[in-house]
């Protein structure tokens, strides 16, 4: 089965809890972690959950357990200019989300084409990573159009290593360190974030081709565009929602630059299921139990 599953979801769904368990003690994170790297596999919360932890996934409305990550404190990623964060190496990861032996005999399938593939592998991830990350994708993770402008260079690309970390009040994104953009966002400090609706995966899709090489010509871009609210960076006319975010740190973890922001403002323009990233076995798991989400 395919590993990712593209999907339309309302952004205020609560499909899936994510806990957080270590000594004794529980919280729930659902809103406060995010990938902060995906070589070396690495969740990042405003949570200090000790030395290990637990990261335990539910369905939100059976309580079902879906799957668990076992985290390992890495503090030689903590800057003190980052805000009181803490950094987990993923050690193992299991899921539920289907039956045995199907579950092992999709991994292993899976592994064999990740490592068949390694040398043209896009997330550069050993397949037992990859599988940890699926699980961590059993929290639908949206999928945003990224707006970035300094001088001499504008550029928008898709992203959905992003996410807030609630407890501290600040927002995430983990970009690849080669983003063509990733210097302008570390000296401009701000971007703008497209949450586009599930019907335009397809153009979102080939707009990755931006990760490498901005766009030439604006006025060619297959939607309209409009200037974010203070900014004034432009975003994508038909989006959802959009934010603003003020960067105030960035660190290099692996081969990603994770960056640390505030919203400086949220603009809701429209309702409707927002497009999401899932892992493929939860949408196997949501069909079986018949509650599948919108493919997008």
């Amino acid at each position: 089965m395919p590993q990712w599953a593209p999907v339309g979801v309302a952004p205020a769904s609560r499909l899936v809890t994510a806990r957080l368990r270590w000594d004794g003690e529980s919280v729930d994170v659902t809103a406060d972690h995010t990938v902060a790297s995906l070589n070396p596999l690495v969740i990042a919360t405003s949570v200090d959950a000790g030395e290990r932890a637990v990261l335990e996934y539910r369905d939100a409305a059976a309580g079902q357990l879906l799957g668990t990550l076992r985290l390992v404190r890495d503090a030689s990623m903590a800057e003190p200019q980052a805000a009181p964060l803490s950094f987990y190496r993923v050690e193992a990861g299991a899921h539920r989300c289907l039956h045995w032996p199907l579950r092992a005999w999709n991994a292993w399938l899976q592994n064999r084409s990740m490592a068949r593939h390694a040398s043209s592998a896009h997330l550069n991830m050993d397949p037992a990573a990859a599988q940890q990350l699926m699980i961590a994708y059993l929290c639908p993770r949206p999928v945003v159009l990224v707006s970035v402008e300094g001088a001499g260079h504008r550029n928008i690309f898709p992203m959905d290593l992003i996410g807030p970390l609630e407890r501290s009040g600040l927002y995430s994104l983990a970009l690849r360190s080669t983003n063509v953009s990733e210097p302008v966002m570390r000296e401009v400090r701000r971007v703008a974030l497209s949450h586009v609706p599930a019907a335009m995966k397809p153009v979102v899709y080939k707009l990755a081709a931006h990760h490498k090489q901005p766009p030439r010509d604006w006025a060619a871009l297959p939607f309209p565009v409009r200037p974010s609210k203070t900014f004034g960076i432009p975003t994508v006319a038909g989006a959802l929602r959009v934010q603003e975010l003020s960067i105030v740190h960035s660190q290099t973890i692996g081969l990603h630059t994770f960056f640390v922001a505030r919203v400086v403002s949220t603009e809701q323009l429209a309702d409707g299921a927002q497009l999401h990233h899932t892992a493929g076995f939860h949408q196997v798991y949501r069909r079986r139990r018949r509650q599948p989400l919108q493919d997008a």
